[in-house]
């Protein structure tokens, strides 16, 4: 999704920016963007805090609590624009000024990691994030290359990332997998630096480089450049998962699949604009990361309604729902399930075949896939709480 790699520009010092004329009042206790469950659940309906899942497609700087980006602009000296610390979900046009405005929040919050310490927490919270929302397994993606000039280069800078993913799936129960990505805003070589660093470290165990990805601007780059890191990344067992399908068509989609030859499309949503291409990807048993939120603050969809979340799935496709960048769309991965079930439709079945998806897409041992499916199961089998109350006076 947004682009990992620091980029040169007014907001690489936040203070400096013209979104940045002034800060939150609310700053040192800005909301959190973890979502805790309710206090009760409705009669018949099962808690999805509780469901068994997998979350694949979760940024590291977007993964942030916006309490936490506080505490580090504060501690750093920077200013944060007042958007990133309001209550609001970003909304943008889904044009390049879209794109460009959501970038240079990204960059700002970005700006504010500048230490191991500030590395190690993000892991650790959102971890700690998603296993209060029943996720047993994250996937979460990176690029090293952001934090590289702070930690003394990108082989530290990842092995911070994996160690703290390993020390973090101890303590909270989540196992934690890396995806590196590289950035569609640089050059095809330095994509090819990084997928030789990741298979290094290829594994599919917590604290483990799992799979390799690109990320940024659909729009900006020619995929078919990326495809010889890709090469070099299936070569050391990594998994392709290159983002497609969400600002361009179908017709991306097609290229990204004759060129990368993905495992899992980071959202593919717009696949469902042509049947052929939507085919093509059931065929493939290609894996669609679905994130719902994403879609609507970046303007390729109204509101939820129009994701074609049923469209997807019910043409065959394995959906694994994902909250992508929690910090500035202000929806974590429940938010995403809560989505299915009130505006789709979804039944406490078919949110249990969507978490089924997502664990069966996940990159995680045959083991863990094996555990988290037999917990989906308990969780549908266990009686919804109140349902033999509904319809009693």
């Amino acid at each position: 999704m947004p682009d990992e790699t620091q980029q040169p520009g007014p907001l690489a010092h936040p203070a400096q920016s013209t979104e940045s004329t002034q800060s939150s009042t609310n700053t040192t206790h800005a909301a959190e963007t973890v979502r805790t469950p309710p206090p009760s659940t409705p009669p018949g309906r099962r808690d999805l805090a509780t469901l068994p899942k997998a979350h694949l497609h979760l940024h590291f700087t977007g993964s942030m609590r916006q309490s936490t980006l506080a505490d580090l602009a504060a501690a750093h000296g920077m200013r944060l624009p007042s958007a990133l610390l309001d209550l609001d979900p970003l909304r943008v046009p889904a044009n390049e000024r879209g794109w460009f405005r959501f970038q240079r929040l990204y960059d700002a919050a970005r700006a504010c990691v500048r230490t191991e310490s500030d590395m190690r927490r993000i892991i650790r919270e959102a971890a700690e994030d998603d296993a209060a929302e029943g996720s047993g397994r994250l996937e979460i993606q990176v690029d090293p290359t952001s934090y590289a000039p702070f930690v003394g280069g990108i082989t530290p800078a990842l092995e911070i990332v994996l160690d703290e993913a390993r020390s973090a799936s101890a303590t909270s129960g989540v196992e934690v997998g890396v995806i590196v990505a590289s950035s569609r805003m640089r050059h095809p070589l330095d994509a090819r630096i990084l997928a030789r660093l990741a298979a290094l470290h290829a594994g599919d165990g917590p604290g483990e480089v799992i799979g390799f990805g690109l990320s940024n601007d659909e729009r900006r780059g020619d995929t078919s450049a990326f495809a010889p890191a890709f090469r070099i990344a299936r070569k050391a067992g990594l998994a392709s998962v290159p983002h497609g399908g969400e600002l361009l068509g179908p017709g991306h989609v097609s290229e990204v699949l004759d060129t990368l030859q993905p495992d899992r499309l980071g959202h593919g949503v717009r696949a469902g604009e042509d049947r052929r291409v939507l085919e093509r990807i059931v065929e493939q048993d290609v894996s669609l990361e679905v994130c719902p939120a994403s879609n609507v603050s970046l303007g390729v969809y109204a509101d939820d309604a129009q994701v074609p979340l049923r469209d997807l799935v019910d043409a065959g496709a394995r959906v694994a729902l994902g909250a992508d960048d929690p910090l500035l769309f202000r929806s974590r991965l429940v938010g995403q399930y809560e989505s299915a079930r009130d505006v789709h439709g979804f039944s406490d079945e078919e949110l249990a075949g969507l978490a089924r998806s997502s664990i069966r897409a996940s990159l995680a041992a045959g083991s863990t896939q094996r555990r988290l499916l037999t917990e989906v199961d308990e969780w549908l089998a266990a009686p919804a709480p109140g349902a033999g109350e509904v319809g009693k006076a």
